[in-house]
């Protein structure tokens, strides 16, 4: 049994085959296959068009991501606890949403997100980061079922612009 379970098993080369299609599956593939893609802070195939995609936007939490240069400078920055200051638009695409693996819909590093009080899942969605005076007017409420403020009183603050239902 263990002999077959061994065989059955899928190969590295396996494994970082699904997860850059789990990566490139997060935007178009318009964006997506010139992107280039991270899995577990390494590059695994450079790209050419200035986006990048991984295959979870948190280690192990299978929620793939694509993202453009102001989203990796802010994500980098929120990984390190830094201050981010938003001066131009930042894009990011999450069309497999977060479904199971959701966020504090107010802070960031929440120990526990499941059990914050905001706790939101967004199915397919995108993220975009304006300077911070862009977003008067905006509801930070995810149950309003369009673009909400996530994270708002953080240096993290995005739009979140969902695009199809959970």
């Amino acid at each position: 049994m263990a002999d077959d379970e061994a065989k059955d098993a899928p190969t590295a080369e396996e494994l970082l085959t699904d997860q850059i299609g789990r990566a490139r599956s997060a935007a178009p593939e318009s964006i997506s296959h010139e992107a280039t893609i991270i899995v577990d802070g390494k590059v695994v195939a450079k790209g050419t068009n200035g986006w990048t995609c991984m295959p979870d936007t948190f280690p192990g939490d299978g929620m793939p991501m694509c993202n453009d240069a102001v989203w990796m400078e802010m994500l980098s920055a929120m990984m390190k606890k830094e201050d981010f200051k938003a001066t131009k638009i930042g894009i990011s695409y999450m069309l497999q949403g977060d479904r199971g693996a959701g966020v504090s819909n107010s802070d960031p590093f929440h120990p526990e997100p499941k059990k914050a009080k905001d706790y939101v899942e967004t199915g397919p969605h995108l993220m975009i980061i304006v300077p911070k005076e862009m977003l008067a007017g905006i509801t930070d409420d995810p149950s309003t079922g369009g673009p909400y403020v996530m994270w708002k009183d953080t240096p993290y603050v995005h739009i979140m612009v969902p695009v199809a239902d959970k």
